[in-house]
């Protein structure tokens, strides 16, 4: 197998799972017609699920992004046990929806917390699990990569894991800490500040 049928491959299954996100943000069709009033107050009873969106949607971003960089531009070659590691995280991916769901649905239940930042640590963990098999098996070929990007790249793909760990044992106490635990992973691997932050806290110039 090419890695292009990968790159196609998971480029769908991750426009299918962004796409499938905003599906459960919806009213109720049993309501019939609404005031503007009644709407107003389904679209703040909505809101929860809106915040699982937008959080969901840009972690996936960010998941894209990673698995990107480590089967398009380290990887030059794939092997069955690559391409085995990838059907894990398409897997785990596409649990997306169903997990922001139990988010949107129950924000204040620790049991819907906790599962959904299982599913993202699960992620994490696969995707820590690629892109190693990717750097240091002797059956994958990739360029010449700098200590710096190995551990930036270790960072932030080990970011979301710790701070959903974190969010998940906070939830038996505060669930909105948890949840904006989960928005600072996010938030993290989106910022390039994030990196140099890391560099400059292992002494990297």
């Amino acid at each position: 197998m090419k890695n292009t049928r990968l790159e196609q491959l998971a480029d769908g299954v991750f426009a299918i799972v962004m796409t499938i996100l905003v599906f459960e943000i919806k009213i109720p069709h049993e309501l019939g017609n609404l005031t503007n009033t009644e709407l107003w107050y389904q679209l703040v009873w909505l809101m929860p699920s809106f915040l699982s969106y937008i959080l969901s949607f840009t972690l996936l971003f960010t998941y894209w992004r990673a698995h990107h960089f480590f089967i398009s531009i380290y990887a030059k070659n794939i092997d069955a046990t690559l391409t085995n590691i990838n059907a894990l995280f398409f897997m785990l991916v596409s649990l997306v929806p169903f997990s922001a769901s139990l988010l949107g649905q129950y924000s204040d239940n620790q049991l819907a917390i906790s599962i959904f930042g299982l599913n993202i640590i699960l992620i994490g963990l696969s995707l820590y699990w690629m892109r190693k098999y990717v750097l240091y098996s002797e059956h994958i070929k990739n360029p010449e990569i700098t200590h710096r990007e190995i551990l930036g790249s270790t960072v932030r793909t080990l970011v979301p894991v710790v701070f959903s760990f974190i969010a998940i044992i906070l939830s038996f106490w505060n669930s909105t800490f948890s949840l904006s635990l989960f928005s600072a992973a996010v938030i993290f691997n989106l910022l390039p500040q994030s990196t140099r932050l890391v560099e400059r806290i292992f002494n990297y110039r």
